[in-house]
């Protein structure tokens, strides 16, 4: 660490990418294979297409995609191009994690958090469900660093609120709202405190309802059209993160004018 800290800031900022992008590359794992309930460790990376184990050249994020043209080497077959896109995204939002909180416990917890996010939306979108093995330990995680960054109470408050709002509208609408929507919400409030878990809510609520709206008028979707709500939340999420703070002090000084 004091390397890092030592080296100029554009080299730091560049280590900090490339480790983002090794994250990223393991959040593709995460994204293949939880939902098929497959370890993340073993077996390596191989290609879906024809099964042979991918070579650690050929396992380089992004760089690897680009020399091969989307390719892989042993079949040809055409590799998704979300796959160098989760490793970007993942990268740069540890960049931006780096920017805002530098090297210290925040930075520690939020290079996990980020990266998480990224894969419950992919998982989401692709499989309606948000797994436990996301979402269980994301309560424990959420306790553990909530109690640092949020206060015991606060976090505790928070996860009582979230939890508990989505449980009763899971009751109330009769199965509308997913278990592992209950769980991540519930896990977000003990992470972020009571007052940001509420503007996760309210953001993934107009998100949501912003997007339900353009897929009806734009693909003629109707209102019994399943939407998951996981990726809203999770960009909600990343908002209450980078800007909670100034969001909920905009919206008080606004109460009290």
């Amino acid at each position: 660490m004091e390397t890092l800290l030592n080296l100029p800031y554009p080299v730091t900022v560049t280590f900090v990418f490339l480790f983002g992008l090794t994250v990223g590359s393991f959040s593709n794992v995460c994204i293949y294979r939880l939902p098929k309930k497959e370890s993340v460790s073993f077996p390596g990376s191989r290609c879906t297409a024809c099964n042979t184990p991918i070579r650690a050249m050929d396992n380089i994020p992004v760089f690897s995609y680009l020399i091969l043209g989307g390719k892989c080497r042993s079949c040809g077959e055409k590799i998704s191009i979300v796959y160098p896109l989760v490793e970007l995204v993942v990268a740069l939002l540890i960049v931006a994690v780096f920017f805002k909180f530098g090297f210290s416990w925040e930075f520690l917890i939020f290079a996990i958090v980020c990266p998480t996010l990224v894969i419950i939306t992919m998982i989401d979108y692709e499989h309606k469900i948000i797994p436990d093995r996301i979402t269980l330990p994301g309560i424990v995680l959420g306790f553990g660093a909530g109690w640092y960054l949020a206060g015991p109470i606060n976090s505790l408050l928070g996860f009582l609120l979230g939890g508990g709002l989505f449980y009763l509208l899971a009751v109330l609408s009769r199965g509308g709202m997913g278990g592992g929507d209950i769980k991540f919400i519930a896990a977000a409030g003990a992470l972020l405190g009571w007052q940001k878990v509420l503007l996760v809510i309210v953001l993934g609520a107009t998100l949501g309802s912003i997007v339900g709206l353009a897929l009806m008028v734009v693909q003629n979707k109707d209102r019994k059209t399943q939407i998951p709500f996981g990726p809203f939340l999770a960009v909600g999420t990343l908002i209450a993160i980078f800007f909670g703070e100034d969001l909920i002090s905009m919206y008080l000084s606004t109460m009290t004018v």
